[in-house]
Parts: C-alpha cells; sequence; structure tokens
C-alpha cells in the first residue's frame, strides 16, 4: 500500500524515526483540501504510542479537511543543514501516514493536551499546568493520527558516517 523507498541506503531505521519524532517540535501536516487541492500546514505536536497529536480549532480548514477524508501524512525535518560549495544539505527526516480524527471522548481528549503541555513546558508545575488547561477547555479541539506507515530519510553523506561510526566498533 506504501511505496518502498527508492534510496534504501539513505533509510534510517524505526527507532530513528521515532527518536526525531519524539525530539522535534513542530511539523507539517498534509491534508485532502478544498476542492482536491492538497492542503499542508505547520503544526506543533506530541509523539506518544505510534500516535501523533495536535491542538487546533474547533473549525477551518484542518477540521472541514479532515470531515472529507481521514487520510493524513506528517512531516519532520530533523536537520537541514545547507552546503552551498557542494549544492546540496544534509538532510534527516520522517514522514508518517495515517488516520486522523478528532478526539470527543474527555478523558482521551485530556490526556493528550496533558501530553502536549509537558512536551512544550516541561518546568511548569502540575497545578499551573491544570489551571491553564481548564481554562483553555471548553473551546479545545484535539487531534488524534494513527500511524499506519512511517519513513525516515537522511543525506547520502550523512549515511555514510552512519556506516564508517558502525564498521569501527
Amino acid at each position: 500500500m506504501f511505496r518502498e523507498m527508492r534510496r534504501k541506503g539513505q533509510a534510517l531505521p524505526a527507532a530513528a524515526c521515532v527518536e526525531i519524532l519524539e525530539r522535534g517540535t513542530s511539523g507539517v501536516l498534509a491534508l485532502s483540501g478544498d476542492e482536491g487541492y492538497p492542503y499542508a500546514v505547520p503544526i506543533s505536536y506530541v509523539y506518544h504510542d505510534g500516535k501523533l497529536y495536535f491542538h487546533c480549532a474547533r473549525s477551518g480548514h484542518k477540521i472541514d479537511a479532515i470531515a472529507r477524508s481521514d487520510k493524513a501524512s506528517f512531516c519532520v525535518i530533523d536537520q537541514d543543514q545547507v552546503i552551498p560549495e557542494k549544492y546540496t544539505t544534509y538532510f534527516r527526516s520522517v514522514i508518517a501516514f495515517g488516520r486522523i480524527r478528532v478526539l470527543e471522548d474527555d478523558a482521551a481528549k485530556r490526556a493528550a493536551i496533558e501530553r502536549l503541555a509537558v512536551k512544550y513546558a516541561p518546568d511548569d508545575n502540575v497545578d499551573n499546568r491544570a489551571r491553564a488547561i481548564e481554562r483553555e477547555w471548553k473551546p479545545l479541539c484535539m487531534l488524534e493520527m494513527v500511524i499506519e506507515h512511517m519513513s525516515g530519510k537522511q543525506a547520502v553523506k550523512l549515511a555514510r558516517r552512519q556506516q564508517k561510526a558502525g564498521e569501527g566498533r
């Protein structure tokens, strides 16, 4: 169902993909937009247990697109170092494909927003975090994307460096 990566030597292992999703702070969510045009939007997220969670408004382009089709992809760029003298970049990225939905269950929604809050304000205390969530609870909309397929890719030069480092052990 999902295409195989053409340049397999540049593929990242699944564990590296998960690490990138865990440490990333933003990515691009792609949905089927109006009149068949793709709709890709930069967005904050949190990854947990094979799922991605997003906070958004209760109405708008994302919600309309999800109502039309629950298929989505999400891309996170972990590294993008431009090497002008070589006309290239040393990149590392992950793309996830899956199904996305609006969380309706209050317990699931609460767990998702708490994970998101901890990720972006890790030094905040529990009471302050709870107050902030309560303040925003009524208009709060949380999305959950269950990952069905994920792949990561890195620049040839980075892949070769990893290979050499692995051989040196």
